[in-house]
């Protein structure tokens, strides 16, 4: 039987369990001067602690491939060689803890250039440290200011800024790189026909719509080596459909499903599922509202699938490996409240957990 603790194996990286650390931006970096978009020691701190806490790969925070792609003027990024030492060292200390050490590329579209949340998350202007937004059309995410929409050579350009910083992620030395198409940011809202209203070759049809997420597919994975995996990151529905008293037209289980399975012949060899983020929409509250969309593109997909939401229990975790509803699971909040949660969780279903010779010899 496959537990949380079977090791899985993606190309010819050996990932020790299925039990991950979630990307969730902390809002740490530098904002101003010349590390702005590096990883500080907060980062470091951070990302080790979960490693050694037994996670089999940690997956750094949302990584804006552009300046003007930061969701906040505190995010991360690697737009710039000169980020590239910082990311190595952070790079290198999650794989002594004995984890993979993963990086997430992002571009926030029309949802970037806020403040910090616990500060409002407010836009914010070019005399706030904030920047213009684009997006693939003039369409606003509520309460922010209309995007500017990107022309076609403006896509290239941000196609290209994608596959130059997968190869500084390479120099870094992670292991796996994970395309962000989720929450609303700007892949995602190409994707979806409540926030792309073009009329040209990257809007209307559903082969226009993920036209751009698929071209920096084919980009990440033509600079990404042949024997390392590459993610995608997906909101499986913007919980628009499922509500049938909603007039809107929105992204949906079964285009993610589809638009995996090209994925997958582009070169992507897990789909990290998510949901919602491009439009306000009520969200359900059942325990499976997020993993039962993950178990339906695995079963109609066979692809390697990780699922998140709500995954706060052992034996829960244990019960959605085993019964083929993921692969792998990233964990997000109980993480952030215990770095250890995933040690422990070995512990309590008879598996090993991660060795760490300074702590052993203490106990």
């Amino acid at each position: 039987m496959t537990t949380p603790f079977t090791p899985l194996r993606l190309r010819d990286l050996d990932i020790s369990n299925r039990l991950w650390m979630s990307p969730m931006c902390t809002y740490s970096a530098n904002a101003t001067g010349p590390a702005t978009g590096s990883p500080t020691d907060f980062h470091l701190a951070q990302y080790t602690a979960r490693a050694a806490g037994g996670a089999g790969l940690v997956m750094i925070e949302a990584t804006g491939v552009r300046a003007d792609g930061r969701i906040s003027p505190y995010d991360l990024g690697l737009w710039d060689d000169t980020q590239t030492a910082a990311f190595t060292r952070l790079a290198a200390s999650i794989t002594a803890a004995g984890a993979v050490p993963a990086i997430q590329l992002a571009h926030a579209g029309r949802k970037a250039s806020v403040d910090k949340p616990w500060l409002g998350g407010s836009p914010l202007d070019e005399t706030q440290n904030g920047w213009p937004i684009v997006g693939p059309s003039e369409t606003a995410f509520p309460g922010y200011p209309a995007p500017a929409e990107l022309s076609v050579t403006e896509i290239a350009d941000i196609v290209d800024a994608f596959a130059q910083a997968a190869t500084r992620a390479l120099q870094a030395r992670f292991q796996v790189v994970e395309v962000h198409a989720a929450h609303g940011y700007l892949l995602h809202s190409f994707l979806s026909p409540a926030s792309n209203t073009r009329t040209d070759n990257f809007g209307g049809s559903f082969n226009n719509r993920i036209r751009f997420p698929l071209e920096v597919i084919d980009a990440v994975r033509a600079v990404w080596p042949e024997d390392r995996p590459v993610f995608l990151r997906v909101s499986t529905t913007d919980w628009i459909q499922e509500n049938p008293a909603d007039e809107r037209t929105g992204w949906t289980v079964e285009e993610t499903i589809e638009f995996s399975r090209l994925a997958a012949e582009h070169g992507v060899d897990l789909v990290d599922s998510s949901s919602g983020g491009t439009e306000p929409a009520p969200i359900p509250r059942e325990r499976d509202y997020q993993t039962r969309n993950a178990a339906r593109i695995r079963t109609e997909t066979a692809l390697p699938v990780a699922a998140v939401g709500r995954i706060n229990d052992a034996v829960w975790a244990a019960e959605l490996i085993a019964d083929g509803h993921a692969d792998a699971l990233f964990l997000g909040r109980p993480l952030l409240r215990d770095a250890s949660w995933i040690n422990n969780a070995a512990t309590t279903l008879g598996a090993q957990p991660r060795y760490i010779e300074q702590y052993d010899y203490a106990l």
